[in-house]
């Protein structure tokens, strides 16, 4: 017996273990090193999976509701600290009122999540949805799906939409926000945002809820190509909500590359804020 807990005192405590001194490494180490950019990224991941498994017991009790993510969400944005990162969001009353709504944001990097969990409790009911390869990267993707995180599979269009419109009903019924970035994949640094994909637009119709638009601040002290990760700010910026009442399916280009457009200048604008 003695031996059995020795054995999950070693499971537990190992992990947890190697992710403080990653932490530890991550406040010694020169920022614009390779060492860090890599630590930075392996305490995120880690953190997540270590956050994921520690409320499982939690999430299982209330399985699939949007009300789970404010738990790991108020875990998780702490771990902002140690990589360096402060978030400053702007017009964050957008998103503070009690109704439901379609957010589409723009999608840069992995960190954008813990953006989202940084500024959750100002969302209140808010499902995330993500692509389907998200679920398999356990303990994580379990979590998420506890969460109430709507998994959709890119490489069917026809079934991508079905998803989706399903996750209309708890935005009707539960006033719940939908978060989706509309990109479908992360923008390389080419340009400024990708051409969006119709899906938000189309449920944000269907269901005659706005579309809160979410502009995301360049990650401009992260170099991919040169491995550097150093201190720096993200602004979160929420434009004004975007009515759909009235509209239909026919207006959704029209509607969709408006708001793109809003978003796209918003970037723009934020960028040269930050760099003069």
């Amino acid at each position: 017996m003695a031996d059995g807990a020795c054995w999950w005192s070693v499971v537990l405590l190992t992990p947890a273990a190697c992710l403080l001194i990653a932490a530890l490494l991550v406040a010694l180490v020169p920022a614009r090193s390779a060492l860090r950019y890599y630590l930075c990224f392996a305490v995120y991941i880690g953190a997540s999976s270590a956050v994921a498994l520690a409320c499982m017991p939690a999430l299982c009790l209330r399985p699939f509701r949007v009300h789970n993510s404010r738990l790991m969400a108020q875990i998780l944005k702490h771990f902002t600290k140690l990589l360096g990162i402060t978030w400053e969001l702007r017009h964050g009353e957008i998103l503070a009122e009690d109704r439901g709504a379609v957010i589409v944001a723009n999608h840069q990097s992995i960190l954008d999540v813990l953006g989202m969990f940084n500024i959750w409790d100002v969302m209140g009911k808010c499902a995330a949805v993500a692509k389907n390869e998200v679920f398999y990267v356990w303990p994580f993707g379990l979590a998420a799906w506890l969460n109430g995180t709507v998994f959709i599979d890119r490489n069917n269009v026809h079934k991508a939409n079905e998803q989706i419109t399903k996750a209309g009903f708890i935005i009707r019924e539960e006033k719940v926000k939908l978060w989706i970035f509309p990109e479908g994949t992360r923008r390389t640094k080419d340009v400024p945002m990708l051409p969006f994909k119709r899906g938000a637009f189309r449920v944000a119709i269907s269901c005659q809820v706005p579309i809160i638009p979410v502009v995301y601040s360049p990650y401009h002290f992260i170099d991919n190509r040169h491995k550097y990760f150093r201190r720096g700010k993200i602004v979160i910026t929420v434009l004004p909500e975007i009515p759909t009442k009235g509209l239909t399916m026919a207006d959704v280009d029209t509607l969709m590359e408006d708001i793109r457009n809003k978003m796209v200048k918003t970037f723009e604008d934020i960028c040269r804020e930050l760099t003069t």
